[in-house]
């Protein structure tokens, strides 16, 4: 597909190479940038609409360059990775308008590798849509319907946002999934996440490594995703909330649950907990001028973690600086819409003054040997480097031990590390920290449950003023061989045999 070295591919699009492959085949795409002329629609499926649709296992798609190998989700004749309103590509028409568009979309095919190209401006819109890359196993179905997966060197990004909520959602995607590593990879711009890992249940088996965060309303988000999952060296900056993994009704089934599967022991932590975020850098999400959309928008500001309603997570040998309100935040979810609630307390009431129709506290989280510096510069009572609230009592403590902070680690309740040393299973009394409440309701989260209350001493958050879309970074680092492993062709002729004998 296109042309690389002056040799010019043998189709006029991705979607035709696709559709000629066959399980095994490797897909070479050259340098260009590859707009959205058409759209395919999963069968069965109306709302869902995608740029390239793969159905077809095994396959191996690979462009010769991260940074101008653009898969383009805007109309053809416009720039590359238009931010015109004009250029932007909706999607096809539906009742109530237009349906939005994915941009390369793998449906249920097994093994699927996506590597060393960029992927922009794949809109939302009335149907399930505006994910750039998304491996999808049959979202909505509560069932795993796709097994293994790799992507590489892979940059999303989006420069378009209209105010009524138009926007790109989600960068890098996988739903419905088990098995799979995402490796040397960045995410920018996206009204939810720019990645989202969920409804794999307590099988998911995927690897983060090496990804880099910025600009979002959520770096990164995972929904109803537990077991073996690992988040490790990567980076979360700039975005409203650095990294949420939460419970939710939505992607079910529900809880999120990082416990091993079958009550094994995780080789990394050591304990029953194979849900890992290990060895990252997190540090400055405090941006509220990132496009943000529905409910990932009503996340608090300032916020490097949060486990909301998550249980059995580890979170270690962290760095975590220079988030304003709380570098690690623990808390409750209400999960949306009430019933099923699986996993969940119907009817919860808070404080006496709000009933939550679903409520999944979080407990057995361990949060361990992590560096802090600076965070909680807003100043509210419970700002600083922890925070924790849980509304149930006589479910498993969470734990905290090892982390530090140069100038004193500050922590709400204060003290966490001495009164919750190791999580050894016993039951935990209800920690309300009714501080911590307000000051989260107080925050965008209180829009989401129809809150609104003031700060507490008067403080509040700031608000957005703009939204503001920046440029990919140049030069994020491509594959240093793109050939590797690829078999033989005019792109990538395999190396001449030495010559053998004396003469």
């Amino acid at each position: 597909m296109g042309t690389y070295h002056g040799i010019r591919g043998q189709y006029g699009s991705i979607q035709a190479a696709v559709d000629a492959a066959k399980p095994g085949d490797w897909i070479l795409v050259g340098p260009g940038d590859y707009k959205t002329s058409s759209s395919r629609r999963v069968s069965g499926r109306p709302d869902l609409a995608a740029g390239i649709l793969i159905t077809k296992p095994r396959l191996y798609i690979r462009g010769m360059n991260r940074n101008t190998v653009i898969v383009d989700g805007t109309k053809p004749g416009s720039s590359q990775c238009s931010k015109k309103e004009s250029a932007q590509n909706f999607g096809p028409k539906a009742k109530g308008g237009p349906l939005g568009l994915n941009g390369l979309m793998v449906w249920k095919a097994n093994n699927v590798w996506v590597q060393n190209l960029t992927a922009c401006n794949f809109l939302s819109g009335k149907g399930d849509s505006g994910n750039e890359i998304w491996w999808n196993g049959g979202d909505g179905s509560g069932k795993i319907g796709g097994h293994g997966y790799y992507g590489s060197y892979l940059n999303a990004t989006n420069t378009f946002y209209r105010n009524n909520g138009t926007a790109a959602q989600y960068g890098i995607f996988s739903s419905n999934w088990t098995g799979g590593t995402w490796f040397e990879t960045y995410a920018s711009n996206f009204s939810d996440s720019g990645y989202y890992i969920g409804a794999c249940q307590q099988q998911c088996d995927q690897t983060v490594n090496r990804a880099h965060a910025e600009y979002n309303a959520l770096g990164y988000s995972g929904t109803n995703s537990g077991g073996p999952l690992v988040v490790k060296n990567s980076e979360f900056d700039q975005n409203q909330d650095g990294f949420d993994t939460d419970t939710e009704n939505g992607d079910a089934p529900s809880p999120q649950n990082g416990a091993c599967p079958n009550n094994g022991i995780s080789p990394i932590t050591h304990t029953y907990s194979c849900w890992v975020f290990m060895n990252n850098y997190v540090h400055d999400n405090n941006n509220p001028n990132v496009p943000e959309v529905g409910q990932a928008g009503s996340t608090p500001l300032g916020v490097g973690l949060s486990l909301s309603g998550g249980r059995n997570d580890t979170v270690m040998h962290n760095r975590i600086v220079r988030n304003d309100a709380w570098g690690v935040l623990i808390s409750v979810q209400q999960g949306v819409g009430g019933p099923p609630c699986i996993g969940g307390t119907l009817n919860f009431n808070v404080l006496g003054v709000l009933t939550l129709p679903c409520l999944f506290d979080n407990w057995g989280n361990a949060i361990l040997k992590n560096s802090f510096a600076d965070n909680g510069s807003y100043g509210h009572a419970t700002n600083g480097d922890i925070a924790a609230v849980n509304l149930l009592s006589g479910n498993p403590t969470n734990c905290y031990s090892g982390n530090t902070n140069p100038s004193g680690l500050t922590t709400s309740p204060s003290g966490l590390e001495q009164s919750n040393p190791t999580c050894n299973g016993a039951g935990a009394p209800a920690n309300v920290n009714v501080p911590l409440v307000e000051e989260i309701f107080c925050g965008n989260e209180g829009s989401l449950v129809g809150v609104s209350i003031s700060c507490p001493g008067g403080k509040p958050y700031p608000r957005r003023t703009h939204v503001v879309m920046h440029a990919l970074p140049k030069n994020l680092p491509s594959m240093p061989n793109p050939c590797a492993g690829v078999p033989s062709n005019p792109w990538c002729e395999a190396p001449k045999a030495p010559p053998t004998g004396l003469g």
